[in-house]
């Protein structure tokens, strides 16, 4: 729950395609057609990591990882217990869906584009699935269901997924970057109208994320990298082999040890309970349960500062060496992450169709408790391939390798919240070209979180007494002990979307919602908002546009203005140049204002062509940080483009079905120039993320295909640049063929896959 980098952000998933699935009752439709068969395409690949969805952009930085599972979230917080490690997209669902903004607003609390998954429960005829995938660095991955019926009222089914992914390289010390294992066991009870289902999941993860997703590469100045001799991005390790480091354990202060690689297991059961019922009197109630024990939730992080030429002075020592180094060297990071997670959820919904009305009552009470702290320690290594960890030596003859115990934003919390809230929608049809859309959320937040409000230093641990002198001089001590918060609010959420049919062709659209929040559990581990800092979050959306559709094409063009309020971010600053880094609250504005023209064509039989392209300008608000170090300036980054993000986005994913069972697709998505620090003094030049696949049904039994990823082989760097946060843009230009650190583009791969139906 380390300050993380803004992920990227876009107008983009305004307008994205939603899936095809049955739609709920009083959903709106959303203002675009679907590809039938791409519909899952576009948000399972993912450029960044290989184990989940790509994020659901919508010009904010991400509220948290938005995937539910039968009415559901998967996970409730993908904070501490991540998505990955519980969820994916496997043989066990029917279907995987897009719920929209304003649907997302009043059904969940949150503005934000979310992935709607569906269960298999079977049916009363046995079915079977086996999916297998591979690749050329020799990932591999099994996903088995099986279905069916018992009698004339009883379904049953039941999956395994097995992933076994070694990476685009070997880490070194342990097999594999992903190893999840996941069950799924249901069972349905067929009713006149209805039906009730129970099923039990249990999730087994370890992965090791962002320990082997960073890398050092050559920023030549001019918005291109070049990378370091010897080292390749995307196949190289830039983490150590192994060995043993040292860490400062938040909960007790006691000096542990351990090994990379063995903080990162998962687990958790759940058991969800489903009931569907349709009434005489046009009456149809859904409720959803479900319990989740999550008792390891653990994860590690990496980040980095600066890179710098060590000299003899510095006195840094490779293992077994009297000679001190004097190569390339970077101040590194790590935060260890151990939780422990349960929830309970409950969502009921009742509907009927009143005439032109589609109405909608729902209820959701959620249950999250969390008890979670992390360790976190600093380190120099080499800046090589499997870097070696350096050793400091002092003038007393004492030597350390690991050193700045919880300096940087080591975290605690425990404790609960709970949403309990009613919800109401119409989806109404006033004339057969007329509809409106609307709804309101109304919610009770109550929040009780035992939280450490001290600011962090060198050897901070629950129990310590801290000494300190004020602004004005005096000396104060204090014991670092947890403090209980205790909040109780009214969150709200509403919506109101207009769509007109001039004629068959032409139409007009526009919405507007908004949701307010306090904040959450997961925003107090660290430091957190004081009692003055503590203010409502505020998200309103605006869209309106044209829409334009014939037997060959579908387009809309919208303008759309997205902010939000009181962001609170924790971010880690270092003075440039250096490995000196602290850790800052910030509490700060963001708004966007874009414009996206999206089309759907089909110009020719077994032909179709999604296009979209994307103008935006994403501002800070409101955001200054007080530097932290003598001698370099406060920043002030209001006005300023938010780091990570293009302005200029384009989509384009043709496909054809060269005959009736062999169909071939293109993915091509470019990002336009994006700033790498907040003062937008360093940038990276756009870029293109491509994907490609043939899909071949051999019969009605065995489908095959293959996916390249990456096909153009592009090197580029995304992201951030470790240790740069307070550059000046006047500085910029020292930094022309710097060796620096950052993310990189999944390399050149080549996948292959296989379904079996029986």
């Amino acid at each position: 729950m380390k300050s993380k980098s803004f992920v990227k952000i876009s107008i983009i998933a305004l307008l994205l395609p939603v899936w095809s699935l049955p739609s709920m009752a009083g959903e709106p439709s959303d203002t675009l057609s679907v590809d039938k068969k791409g519909e899952e395409r576009n948000v399972m690949l993912n450029a960044s990591d290989a184990t989940k969805p790509r994020e659901i952009q919508i010009g904010l930085p991400s509220e948290d990882v938005n995937v539910y599972e039968n009415g559901l979230p998967a996970v409730y917080s993908s904070t501490v217990h991540q998505l990955a490690r519980h969820w994916r997209s496997d043989a066990s669902l029917s279907g995987v869906g897009l719920m929209n903004p304003m649907e997302s607003a009043i059904r969940t609390g949150n503005i934000a584009y979310s992935v709607d998954s569906y269960s298999n429960f079977g049916q009363k005829e046995f079915k079977g699935v086996l999916n297998y995938r591979t690749n050329l660095f020799g990932w591999q991955n099994f996903d088995v269901n099986v279905s069916g019926g018992i009698g004339e009222k009883w379904l049953y089914t039941a999956s395994v997924y097995q992933n076994f992914d070694p990476g685009s390289f070997d880490p070194g010390f342990t097999d594999y970057s992903d190893r999840t294992q996941i069950y799924h066991a249901g069972l349905s009870r067929l009713l006149d109208k209805g039906k009730i289902s129970v099923v039990y999941k249990f999730a087994k993860s370890s992965g090791l994320g962002s320990m082997v997703n960073a890398a050092p590469f050559i920023y030549v100045g001019d918005g291109r990298v070049k990378e370091v001799p010897g080292f390749a991005l995307g196949t190289t390790s830039y983490a150590p082999v192994g060995g043993e480091f040292r860490y400062m354990d938040i909960m007790d202060g006691k000096i542990k040890s351990g090994r990379w690689g063995d903080f990162i297991d998962n687990m958790s059961h759940e058991v969800a309970a489903l009931f569907d019922y349709s009434f005489a009197n046009g009456y149809n109630l859904n409720l959803r349960a479900k319990y989740m024990d999550a008792p390891n939730a653990n994860y590690v992080d990496f980040g980095g500062s600066s890179i710098f030429r060590a000299t003899e002075t510095d006195n840094l020592f490779m293992d077994g060496s009297d000679v001190p180094y004097t190569g390339l060297a970077e101040g590194r990071r790590t935060w260890l992450h151990f939780g422990k997670v349960r929830n309970a959820l409950f969502t009921g919904e009742i509907s009927k169709t009143y005439g032109n009305h589609d109405l909608r009552v729902g209820l959701n009470e959620w249950y999250y408790h969390l008890n979670y702290h992390s360790s976190s320690f600093q380190w120099i290594g080499t800046v090589s391939a499997y870097p070696d960890v350096l050793a400091r030596r002092y003038d007393d003859g004492t030597s350390d390798k690991f050193r700045g115990f919880n300096e940087l934003s080591p975290e605690y919390t425990r404790g609960y919240e709970n949403k309990l809230a009613v919800y109401v929608t119409d989806n109404w049809d006033i004339t057969p070209k007329l509809n409106l859309y609307f709804g309101g959320r109304l919610e009770y937040y109550r929040m009780s979180a035992n939280q450490i409000p001290f600011e962090r230093y060198d050897g901070f641990h629950i129990g310590d007494t801290h000494r300190y002198v004020d602004a004005e001089g005096v000396s104060h001590s204090v014991v670092i002990e947890p403090q209980r918060v205790l909040k109780n609010k009214l969150n709200y959420a509403a919506t109101l979307q207009a769509t007109y049919s001039l004629n068959r062709n032409w139409g007009f659209t526009a919405d507007a919602t908004v949701a307010t929040r306090f904040p959450r559990i997961n925003e107090y581990a660290g430091v957190g908002p004081t009692e003055e800092q503590y203010r409502r979050v505020t998200i309103p959306l605006i869209r309106g546009g044209v829409t334009y559709r014939n037997k060959w094409v579908d387009l809309t063009s919208m303008i759309t203005y997205i902010s939000k309020s009181n962001n609170i971010d924790q971010q880690n600053v270092t003075k440039p140049g250096t490995t000196q880094s602290k850790t800052t609250l910030l509490i700060y504005g963001i708004k966007t204002i874009g414009w996206t023209t999206s089309a759907e064509l089909h110009p020719f039989k077994g032909f179709n062509l999604h296009a979209l392209f994307t103008y935006q300008k994403p501002t800070y608000d409101n955001y200054f940080i007080e530097s932290p170090f003598e001698g370099v300036p406060d920043l002030n980054a209001n006005g300023n483009i938010v780091k990570e993000i293009p302005q200029i986005l384009i989509e384009l994913d043709p496909s054809y079905n060269i005959t009736d069972n062999i169909r071939c697709w293109l993915s091509f998505r470019y990002f336009g120039k994006t700033y790498a620090n907040l003062t937008n003094a360093l940038y990276f030049n756009g870029r293109w993320e491509t994907f490609g696949g043939v899909t071949w049904d051999v019969n009605r039994h065995l489908t095959v295909g293959a996916t390249v990823v990456n096909f153009l082989d592009q090197k580029g760097a995304s992201g951030t640049i470790s240790g740069t946060e307070l550059l000046s843009k006047e500085d910029a230009g020292k930094y022309s063929n710097y060796y620096m650190s950052g993310n990189y583009l999944r390399p050149f791969t080549v996948e292959f896959n296989a379904t079996l139906k029986f």
